[in-house]
């Protein structure tokens, strides 16, 4: 693509039609965009000899492919020589490099250019802090995490969801449920534009650390602030209840969803399933799953992410994916529950790990 665009490009030379910055700015983000950064430097070159001024957005686009291929020096010379040639800076400019940087986690660059942007008296919006605190919550920097929301709250500016998620994964990551559920409190519960997440996050928070009778008390709040409780609520108390071999609390929670239309999910089977297989309760486990009615139907995972990055999945779950991966058998027919479970429970017993209790 680009090298055609480069045969129009010679042709018109060659017949003696003066290049616009249009075409020379299009030609060098097409080689740009397309892994060719020496050509494109040529063509800035050119540019320049012209005695043309790349406009903001030009300066912008040739700086996020070269973020897109970790190009960062050429990010900083890019920068470099416009400032050189009296370009006058736009606050678009700073927020594109600090994007680039932060998500290629070049975080020293990034909050260098942000202090920079700062001490020159360009305004930071929120999207900007958003995206420094998602970069340093990637790169599990939580000190520098934590910092930039301090900063995003001094601004008094939103903090999106994106964001949100994006530092709870991080308390994740490092296993701080405890600075999880404080985090999610300060952000405030009564936040409703984020659906439940907040509220999730804070059951998640006492879940992974199986501090039953929190995560009881905290469920009871969260519907008594006028939250519906939704299939990853559900989820999360499941797992705990299945880790921690609470059958009758799994019994009644999954009942619960039943009376709310509350569709199970995968990971509310592999858990009812890993339940009663790790706590040698076998001969219960049809009874168990005849309850929920699920057999005959196709699995699928509606569960939220984070989920899992608190609890791992479940050994049944992560047999069901391996499984789902290819067609059952020879007459390509989708896999079902009952299925994926006749499949495991053939492995499991096979190994002499399957217990009966009489």
């Amino acid at each position: 693509m680009p090298f055609q665009a480069q045969n129009l490009f010679n042709e018109m030379r060659d017949e003696g039609v003066q290049p616009s910055l249009a075409t020379m700015a299009t030609l060098m983000l097409c080689y740009a965009e397309s892994g060719f950064p020496d050509q494109a430097q040529i063509l800035w070159n050119e540019i320049a000899n012209y005695g043309f001024q790349p406009d903001t957005v030009i300066c912008m686009e040739l700086m996020d492919a070269y973020g897109k291929m970790g190009l960062f020096y050429e990010i900083a010379r890019i920068f470099k020589e416009i400032k050189s040639r009296g370009h006058i800076l736009d606050a678009k400019i700073y927020t594109t490099m600090i994007s680039c940087y932060g998500k290629g986690g070049q975080l020293q660059l990034m909050e260098n250019i942000f202090e920079e942007m700062r001490s020159g008296g360009f305004s930071v919006d929120s999207s900007t802090v958003n995206l420094i605190v998602r970069s340093y919550s990637f790169a599990g920097s939580l000190t520098g995490m934590e910092e930039s929301y301090r900063c995003l709250k001094a601004y008094r500016y939103f903090l999106e969801e994106e964001t949100i998620r994006a530092m709870a994964f991080a308390y994740i990551q490092k296993e701080k449920f405890y600075q999880l559920g404080e985090f999610v409190r300060k952000v405030g519960l009564k936040r409703k534009n984020v659906g439940n997440l907040l509220w999730n996050l804070l059951l998640l928070s006492y879940a992974a650390n199986f501090k039953m009778r929190n995560l009881q008390r905290e469920f009871l709040n969260m519907v008594d602030a006028g939250f519906k409780p939704d299939l990853t609520t559900f989820n999360i108390r499941a797992l705990a209840f299945s880790r921690m071999e609470m059958f009758w609390d799994l019994h009644v929670s999954v009942l619960h969803m039943q009376h709310m239309n509350i569709a199970p999910d995968l990971v509310t089977f592999g858990a009812i399933v890993d339940s009663y297989l790790n706590g040698r309760m076998a001969n219960k486990l049809s009874l168990a799953l005849s309850q929920i009615g699920m057999h005959n139907l196709y699995p699928n995972v509606l569960t939220d992410p984070l989920v899992y990055e608190a609890f791992g999945k479940g050994d049944f779950h992560v047999s069901a994916e391996n499984l789902l991966q290819y067609p059952h058998k020879m007459h390509q027919e989708k896999w079902t529950y009952s299925k994926l479970l006749r499949f495991y429970l053939k492995k499991y017993f096979s190994k002499g790990q399957l217990f009966w209790n009489h």
